[in-house]
């Protein structure tokens, strides 16, 4: 085996994944790993690949959205990828900035509806 390729088992632990999410990963074709017999085997492209998908799931893109935009890079290239990015960024931040909204207003009414309860009891 080449150095610079990780196994399964390496995989899951770099990136911090179950063997479930990674053998997901492989089957909606966001990683296409190398096959020895029943091993893979994840080289400098599979890694750079999940460390976008990584990213991408911490903030917050579905993964439909992550495998188009990894397509973008091997059909258009880094130009159009990045472009592609930078219009997908502006629109989950709208997103992520509603959410954040939305989990300001349950906590306000939350700590209210507590505040009130705690001063029922005296």
């Amino acid at each position: 085996m080449s150095d610079d390729r990780l196994s399964f088992k390496e995989m899951c632990a770099e990136y911090d994944v179950t063997p479930r999410t990674l053998r997901y990963y492989e089957y909606i074709e966001l990683l296409q790993p190398e096959r020895e017999g029943r091993s893979r085997y994840y080289g400098p492209r599979e890694c750079a690949r999940m460390t976008l998908i990584m990213r991408g799931r911490k903030y917050g893109f579905p993964l439909e959205d992550i495998r188009q935009w990894l397509l973008i890079y091997e059909d258009r290239g880094n130009q159009a990828q990045m472009t592609t990015f930078v219009e997908m960024a502006d629109l989950q931040m709208i997103e992520l900035n509603k959410q954040k909204q939305q989990l300001d207003e349950a906590i306000d009414a939350l700590k209210q509806m507590r505040d009130q309860t705690a001063k029922s009891l005296g």
